[in-house]
């Protein structure tokens, strides 16, 4: 098992959506991430060549909730995931265009 911390800016990331949304963001992070969030799947991809806006530990990762992506990082050492932004995706639009 994996400890997630979720870092100040996410909390208000959060604030901003509805309580459905939040809820559904919430309720991934914590099943996706606290097995195997270093493994890819449907949802969850790693993101090799994204920059962030963020200090982090490469690589990044991005978890798909449905409209919204969940943004983190992971220390295998320490067995934590980061969750370091949640953005809303819209059609079109390319990650580094909503970080």
């Amino acid at each position: 098992m994996y400890e997630i911390r979720i870092a100040e800016d996410v909390v208000r990331d959060l604030k901003k959506l509805s309580a459905y949304h939040r809820r559904m963001v919430l309720y991934a992070i914590e099943v996706q991430l606290c097995a195997e969030p270093t493994t890819e799947t449907r949802n969850r991809k790693q993101l090799a060549s994204l920059v962030p806006p963020w200090t982090a530990e490469p690589p990044i990762w991005e978890l798909r909730v449905g409209e919204h992506r969940v943004f983190y990082d992971v220390s295998e050492k320490e067995r934590v995931v980061d969750v370091r932004a949640v953005r809303k995706k819209p059609p079109g639009r390319t990650t580094e265009e909503i970080l």
